[in-house]
């Protein structure tokens, strides 16, 4: 997968944006390194890349509107950067758009495990119903109320309404309807959604399930609190 992965990189530090694209390139990235964010949009709506990874300090366009400015146009997977893991950059990143963040000082193995992990799940967003479970016999369609999920085309409605979701927050419903009125905690759902085999922040769950609410409706998935989140059937 790595050989034929092109990746967006927008990073200001000289040093960083160097070495971290040499790291990646070893691993069989194509990259391309940009160190603001005009001249990291520019290069999305030309070359077209698989993922981006944003720092969030970076002159001319800061990398949470750069984040917002790729996702009104694209689904791509975005990774934010930040020197610090503060909740308002995490946070606001998110809330972006993005699909997932790593705090620097990264390691070079780490960065490229997270990556591979957001590629594989994105990868699989079109394919196999989350959790492994088999589709419904009854074409893939779930019904949740007016909210309808059709788990083999990979389309929701509202009230008969398309919904476009990300495929991070597709994957996310598509946990919590395989298993309706089923509480599933937050760690459960970085492992599941996230592909992540070690514990992750909880607030990348918290705040993908609030982007959710607001497309599908704020009152269908329940905070059950200390234990995680719920479809209401």
């Amino acid at each position: 997968m790595a050989d034929q992965t092109h990746v967006l990189f927008v990073e200001d530090d000289d040093v960083i944006r160097e070495a971290t694209q040499l790291a990646l390139e070893r691993d069989g990235f194509v990259v391309t390194a940009m160190p603001d964010g005009l001249s990291g949009l520019e290069a999305f709506r030309t070359d077209r890349p698989d993922i981006a990874l944003l720092d969030v300090m970076v002159p001319g366009l800061d990398g949470v509107s750069l984040c917002r400015r790729i996702r009104d146009e694209s689904t791509v997977p975005v990774i934010m950067l930040s020197a610090r893991a503060d909740s308002i950059d995490v946070v606001l990143g998110l809330e972006a758009g993005a699909d997932d963040y790593v705090t620097k000082p990264f390691d070079g193995a780490v960065l490229v495990a997270r990556i591979r992990a957001v590629l594989r799940r994105f990868g699989h967003a079109g394919g196999d119903r989350a959790g492994g479970q088999a589709a419904p016999a009854d074409g893939g369609v779930l019904a949740f109320g007016d909210l309808q999920v059709d788990t083999e085309g990979m389309e929701v409605r509202r009230a008969g309404q398309p919904v476009a979701l990300t495929p991070t927050e597709m994957r996310l419903l598509l946990e919590f309807s395989s298993a309706p009125g089923t509480v599933l905690s937050r760690d459960k759902l970085l492992e599941r959604v996230w592909d992540y085999g070690w514990g992750g922040d909880t607030r990348v769950v918290d705040v993908h399930v609030q982007r959710l609410r607001q497309k599908i409706g704020q009152d269908r998935i329940e905070t059950v609190r200390g234990f995680g989140y719920k479809l209401k059937a």
